[in-house]
């Protein structure tokens, strides 16, 4: 029904119109008395195979959602409700910022992908600690954290203290995000000396806490395999809790949009089914190479039950998806659950 009525419609609409109608849409419905338990009756599979203990968090099951979907923490309860064993809020940073002009995001059909270019578009970070102090459900929520557009790269470390700083009694794992493309020069952070330099400094605060949050890295699909083994070498330096792979690509190598269509978009990261292959090449990687030294939440062009499992078997612990969320609708999660199932 969503592929042949629902998604056409929503498709007539630009993107991130229809993100913020379907958002408002949600949260009005779930206010209705009964329809939290309609919508978790329809689309939730509980059942303790599908439990996995991850960097000490007991998940209910290995699909999330990722980062990006839920900015600003306005729907992580509502959205609980359709199955996720876990939501990832972000990317925030420390002040609100309207991110890059509109229009800023972008389908790519045939290709069943996204092209978006927001700029880390967020109310800030103390605007989404006041709604997570509301927070109705026990869903578990990892707080993705980033830099302001203005703050200077050599000055970044101090965005990330703020973030971490205002979010840590409000989430379960932290993420720090170095890797979107849509911020000027964020991806330089990915560097050796700098991420490291960055990790280091958000360990220690971290380890000075009474009970540390895990603190993860999320990183991008286009890092050669010499930049993949810095990943490695970091992560064992820093002895931080995982890495989330991977974030969007600037690659358009191999699309059935055509040219022109993708010149028009202009710049952006692209995610969805044309990015698949290479995050799973890039968890595969770094799970070999690492010989399973740190969990991995793999995510990028997870649409079935198949792709999940693609993914697990190449070494990821848990899973997210987002792209999928929008080409496949709300059942996404109960389907890839059931799918993980028939493997057992």
């Amino acid at each position: 029904m969503y592929k042949a009525l629902i998604r056409p419609l929503f498709f007539l609409i630009d993107p991130e119109k229809i993100h913020h109608l379907v958002f408002k849409s949600i949260k009005i419905l779930c206010k209705i008395p009964g329809v939290p338990n309609i919508i978790k009756g329809c689309y939730t599979v509980n059942d303790p195979r599908l439990s996995r203990i991850v960097f000490g968090l007991k998940f209910p099951n290995p699909v999330g959602l990722a980062a990006g979907f839920d900015k600003d923490a306005k729907l992580f309860d509502e959205l609980g409700y359709y199955g996720f064993g876990f939501i990832e809020i972000g990317t925030l940073t420390p002040v609100d910022q309207p991110g890059n002009e509109k229009p800023r995001m972008f389908r790519l059909p045939e290709d069943e992908g996204l092209i978006n270019r927001m700029g880390f578009n967020n109310g800030g970070v103390k605007a989404a600690v006041e709604r997570l102090k509301l927070r109705k459900t026990r869903i578990i929520i990892g707080g993705n954290i980033g830099k302001n557009k203005v703050t200077p790269n050599e000055e970044a470390v101090h965005d990330y203290e703020k973030c971490f700083e205002a979010l840590f009694d409000h989430v379960d794992y932290f993420v720090v995000n170095v890797s979107s493309p849509n911020t000027p020069n964020l991806r330089a952070l990915q560097d050796k000396e700098p991420l490291t330099k960055l990790l280091f400094r958000m360990k220690e605060l971290n380890s000075a806490r009474k009970n540390p949050k895990p603190l993860l890295l999320k990183i991008a699909p286009d890092l050669t395999n010499e930049q993949l083994d810095d990943i490695i070498e970091i992560v064992a330096t820093t002895k931080i809790d995982g890495v989330v792979a991977t974030n969007t690509t600037i690659s358009r190598e191999n699309l059935l949009t055509p040219k022109e269509r993708l010149e028009a978009i202009g710049s952006g990261g692209l995610s969805g089914k044309p990015v698949t292959k290479r995050s799973t090449e890039v968890v595969r990687y770094l799970h070999e190479k690492s010989k399973a030294a740190f969990p991995i939440i793999a995510v990028g062009g997870v649409y079935t039950a198949e792709d999940a499992i693609e993914k697990l078997n190449a070494g990821a612990s848990l899973v997210q998806v987002y792209t999928g969320f929008i080409y496949e609708g709300p059942g996404i999660v109960k389907r890839i659950n059931k799918g993980l199932l028939k493997q057992n």
